[in-house]
């Protein structure tokens, strides 16, 4: 009896062990590098870009999820050759909007890490830069949605749109879609902003 008091102690020291572990790299998560999920009604729309230099070409990825977290959509496609990150990001941007569209999304909070995109499709003000018309496509996307906003978010929060931005490498030219199922290329992350969630 007395050793299974000691095995019985030594479990419950284990436990609080990994609850308070548990709790350190929750609220760690918590500090603006994590994923929050929509308002009821709405769905969030996370949108990334990668270069692949030696491949001549970019791979974008999006993510649509709803206020429990679940993948509603998801995409992995390639992209041409670009010239700077701004113009990956406003290309994926625009490629993930109309994706969002054509799935029959029509109110999102869209979200992405790249401050310039998010500033540049967020301005009242006209775009003449070379990029202009690319914005101009976005803007004219947004308002073609019953609802919409735009957020910039910081990289950690938007990790399975990267993940899915990455994995177009892979892909060999060929788009790959996700309807109400996760993405395999995504499922690390996805269980990491369900944990999120959960708390």
């Amino acid at each position: 009896p007395s050793s299974l008091n000691k095995r019985a102690e030594e479990y419950v020291a284990e436990v609080i062990q990994v609850r308070n572990n548990l709790s350190v790299l929750i609220r760690q998560q918590q500090s603006g590098d994590a994923w929050r999920p929509p308002s009821h009604l709405e769905y969030k729309l996370n949108f990334d870009a990668a270069i692949f230099s030696g491949l001549d070409r970019t791979g974008f990825g999006a993510i649509i999820r709803n206020d429990k977290g679940e993948v509603m959509a998801a995409m992995s496609v390639s992209g041409p050759r670009v010239s700077t990150s701004d113009e990956a990001e406003l290309l994926a941007c625009r490629r993930a909007i109309e994706f969002a569209v054509d799935a029959g999304f029509s109110r999102l909070t869209i979200e992405g890490d790249n401050s310039n995109v998010i500033q540049s499709i967020s301005s009242s003000s006209k775009n003449s830069s070379l990029l202009g018309n690319v914005v101009g496509d976005i803007r004219h996307l947004l308002r073609g949605l019953q609802w919409a906003r735009v957020c910039y978010i910081r990289r950690g929060a938007n990790k399975i749109a990267h993940a899915l931005a990455q994995y177009a490498r892979n892909s060999l030219d060929a788009d790959l879609y996700w309807m109400e199922d996760s993405p395999p290329p995504a499922l690390e992350a996805l269980y990491h902003d369900s944990i999120i969630i959960i708390e």
